[in-house]
């Protein structure tokens, strides 16, 4: 029987998997066993006990090392598939993985278990104007759906009680120790056994977009299938929304590259800017986090230097003897989210700005708004 999947398309296709859970352990399977060649998986948790029941790529070596999932999984597709060209990188979606990178792929896959990483992988597609395929599981139940710019948003589809919960990271990992401890085998192996099939499948067809356009194949974009194993029912049902006004789907078009690093200064960078793009002003927005130089204590309005992006101060204060037991709740941070003549840290380097390599940037002068891709 003919596959509906040319090897030629899915061999070339380069294919970005966030999340190496239970769920993008079977993706990553299924996407090496079809042929795929050009890989890049990001995550930033490390092999646990809990994950040899439900994850076919991790070993007892891999958790007992406390291995980073990254590092073992790529060794396992590598052995499968010697040829295959991984890119592993152990870090956050949000933060971690510039979009220049991002817009060299075909597809996003997300396997992870919380609204705050799919809105950010949501965000990037958008931005780069590719598809992406979601995936949940829990116990018996799943969901897939894809999100394609200009058809269908993650972020539209929250509604204002998503939105507001977004944050909350429900791990999938806390329903397993759950189950153990009550003597429970853990079911979560075949739901993303199945879910992690269709999520492959439509990326698969997301690579072939002359038969989607002629009918020869159906996507899932706009819709939601759901799967539920303890009563063996699945439905399909609409999942669509996309609203104009929504900011994150903004696309960041055309994007120009410019010899610029994460290794070089404020100083330099704007010095590069302003000399390629003839501007006198240059400013640079730090759209997905901000730079926080201190945090003030709002029982006694005493600053602690922090010099850290926003995401790290929580970190940082819980290493200072002096802050460590205080809630954050009673600090203020002063943070910096735009870089230009008036950021007074001009000698620090991008990277310790929190700029990821590869990174794209927004960067407004007096002419309009640049996007500008760092090499």
């Amino acid at each position: 029987m003919n596959s509906p999947f040319r090897q030629e398309e899915v061999s070339n296709a380069r294919i970005m998997v966030v999340g190496c859970g239970a769920l993008g352990n079977e993706v990553l399977k299924n996407l090496i066993l079809l042929g795929v060649r050009h890989l890049v998986v990001v995550d930033f948790d490390r092999v646990e006990k809990d994950n040899l029941s439900r994850s076919v790529l991790f070993t007892k070596d891999d958790a007992d090392a406390g291995r980073y999932k990254v590092d073992a999984v790529v060794q396992r597709l590598r052995q499968m598939a010697p040829e295959t060209e991984v890119i592993p990188i152990c870090g956050d979606i949000a933060y971690d993985v510039g979009l220049g990178l991002i817009r060299q792929m075909n597809v996003l896959i997300g396997c992870v278990d919380n609204r705050w990483a799919r809105y950010c992988i949501n965000r990037h597609a958008m931005r780069a104007g590719i598809p992406w395929v979601d995936g949940a599981i829990d116990t018996l139940e799943g969901t897939a759906r894809v999100f394609r710019p200009g058809e269908n948003c993650y972020a539209c589809n929250l509604g204002p009680e998503g939105l507001r919960d977004m944050a909350r990271r429900m791990s999938c990992a806390g329903m397993i120790r759950r189950n153990i401890e009550a003597g429970k085998a853990p079911t979560t192996s075949i739901a993303a056994s199945v879910i992690g099939a269709v999520e492959v499948q439509e990326a698969m067809k997301l690579l072939h977009p002359q038969e989607l356009q002629e009918g020869e194949q159906t996507s899932l974009c706009g819709k939601m299938f759901y799967y539920e194993g303890q009563h063996l029912t699945t439905r399909l049902v609409g999942f669509k929304a996309y609203d104009d006004d929504c900011a994150v789907h903004d696309r960041w078009e055309p994007v120009r590259k410019l010899p610029l690093t994460v290794a070089m200064t404020v100083e330099e960078t704007l010095r590069v800017l302003q000399t390629s793009l003839q501007a006198r002003q240059v400013n640079v927005s730090l759209t997905d986090d901000c730079f926080v130089d201190y945090v003030v204590r709002r029982d006694n309005d005493r600053r602690y230097e922090v010099m850290q992006p926003g995401r790290r101060v929580a970190a940082c204060i819980e290493q200072d003897g002096e802050l460590r037991g205080i809630p954050f709740s009673g600090m203020y941070q002063h943070e910096w989210r735009d870089i230009n003549a008036a950021f007074p840290y001009r000698w620090l380097t991008l990277a310790s700005l929190g700029v990821p390599r590869q990174a794209v940037l927004n960067v407004t002068t007096e002419q309009g708004t640049y996007y500008v891709e760092i090499e």
